[in-house]
């Protein structure tokens, strides 16, 4: 596209997404590049205390951020899974826990084999989870291994105040040489080619980069209202539209893991932190009013509400080119998925590795933006059938409303070949690279209804008195690890 060294990098917009996004650009390419951050105090952030997935581990530790200083410094708790309330029916819960579930034999998952034992309640499964056994007692450990066992040990990830992250990462970043300005955009001038020469702030200031990095959330401030890059739209598959977000009080009780709850017309969140416990309640429009959201958010608070619950519209979907011309969006600005997974932090996690892998040397390439736009597409599209999942396969005794609709729905092909085989041999298919594990999809099917009607015959190579001997090894191998856990208070205090 051009030759021209890339050195100036222009990132608008803060928040965590931003500084996430400076903090890692300043720490791989040291001084290789020359970082300017413009975010306003007068523009408010979306994030309202945060719930991740395992990965964020691994940015951290590319960081050099220690864990403890993480936890102390963003008020953060340990999280072990996630736990579905009331999605099926007669009010069942069910939990997609991280890590292994029990443990696999050869090139056989270890589900097969529970299959084969033909147990009588499906929440047997959940019997074989260390994380999950662990997180329905309040108890967290650091451990990669089941002491003298081969058992893998605890995958965990956490709650945190999103806030406290970015002013973190801010710190970070500022003691890397990492510019920030202070100031809201007015105008944009485009080069003959339509990429982006500068940014002009109300204050009058002008500022000039080689490469612009798009973090202004929802507003999309340069992908959209400047280039106008397209949105592919994904709310006929993913109905809830609306959110309304509150803190409050702390529950006495500090439990490892997200709640997500089923109401009529939407689900709630809970994630607790140490110094507060975050809430929110995604919701369709169509079928709940702002008002009747509200109150009914209010009325499921663990204590009293520390703030006005905030009103916060999204459309679900992505960006159709999240790389274009010389503009990189990430986070909120490349597309939204609802939190129901915890992944929004995860996509703006991966966006900056997949940008770090292929960044621009000497000059712009097509091939580079390409394959970063190919990368993105597949993965939020990945990442959308699992979320379609929980809504197709509800089984909430409800009629004509959201959930009545997303049981009806025409889903995608990609994700009706997922659910059609795991019901019919109990095999779940992954491509390479995806986003959520094996153990992941067979949780969540299993939970929500889905009985595989066969498993692997691999799995007939062990004899039943055999099979039934190893099961229940590993229920007990679990059993006695959770029982020699601190409580993840005791945990949270010895930092």
């Amino acid at each position: 596209m051009n030759n021209k060294k890339i050195e100036d990098i222009v990132i608008v917009g803060g928040g965590t997404s931003g500084w996430m996004t400076a903090a890692m650009l300043a720490k791989l390419f040291k001084h290789q590049l020359k970082i300017t951050l413009v975010e306003s105090e007068d523009i408010g952030t979306i994030g309202v205390g945060e719930a991740t997935i395992p990965p964020l581990q691994i940015f951290n530790n590319v960081l050099g951020i220690k864990e403890s200083d993480f936890i102390k410094q963003t008020q953060a708790t340990f999280k072990l899974g996630i736990e579905f309330e009331n999605w099926g029916n007669n009010q069942q819960n069910y939990m997609h826990a991280f890590g292994n579930i029990g443990k696999d034999i050869g090139f056989t998952q270890f589900h097969h084999y529970w299959k084969k034992s033909n147990p009588a309640d499906v929440k047997q499964f959940w019997d074989f989870s260390l994380n999950y056994q662990a997180a329905k007692n309040n108890k967290f450990s650091i451990m990669d291994q089941v002491q003298g066992t081969p058992l893998a040990g605890i995958t965990h990830a956490y709650h945190f105040d999103a806030n406290l992250y970015a002013k973190l990462l801010r710190q970070y970043s500022e003691n890397l040489s990492v510019k920030r300005i202070e100031g809201l955009i007015t105008t944009t001038e485009l080069s003959d080619d339509g990429s982006i020469e500068t940014i002009g702030l109300k204050n009058g200031q002008s500022i000039k980069g080689d490469l612009f990095i798009d973090c202004s959330g929802f507003s999309a401030l340069l992908i959209e209202k400047q280039l106008q890059v397209g949105f592919e739209n994904w709310q006929h598959w993913l109905p809830c539209d609306s959110a309304y977000a509150v803190p409050c009080e702390r529950a006495e009780e500090l439990t490892p893991y997200t709640r997500s709850i089923a109401h009529d017309a939407g689900w709630q969140w809970r994630i607790p932190l140490q110094h507060r416990t975050g809430n929110g309640l995604v919701y369709c429009s169509k079928y709940l009013s702002d008002e009747k959201a509200k109150s009914l958010l209010l009325d499921n608070l663990d204590g009293k509400a520390l703030a006005e619950p905030r009103k916060i519209n999204f459309k679900t979907g992505r960006r159709e080119q999240q790389w274009y011309k010389n503009c990189v969006a990430i986070g909120l600005s490349s597309g939204f998925l609802e939190p129901l997974e915890s992944t929004s932090l995860h996509l703006v996690q991966s966006a900056i590795i997949r940008l770090t892998k292929l960044f621009p040397h000497n000059g712009i390439q097509q091939a580079n933006v390409d394959e970063f736009n190919r990368q993105s597409k597949l993965e939020f599209e990945q990442i959308r059938d699992f979320i379609i999942l929980h809504y197709h396969l509800n089984q909430k005794e409800t009629h004509n409303d959201l959930w009545q609709q997303c049981r009806d729905m025409d889903i995608p092909q990609s994700l009706k070949q997922k659910i059609a085989l795991f019901e019919q041999t109990g095999t779940v298919m992954r491509q390479q690279d995806e986003l959520f594990t094996e153990a992941a999809w067979v949780q969540v099917m299993l939970g929500q209804g889905i009985i595989p009607k066969d498993y692997n015959p691999l799995a007939n190579s062990i004899q039943d008195a055999d099979l039934s001997e190893f099961l229940v090894n590993v229920k007990q191998i679990i059993n006695r690890a959770v029982n020699t856990m601190p409580s993840h208070q005791q945990f949270i205090d010895k930092l």
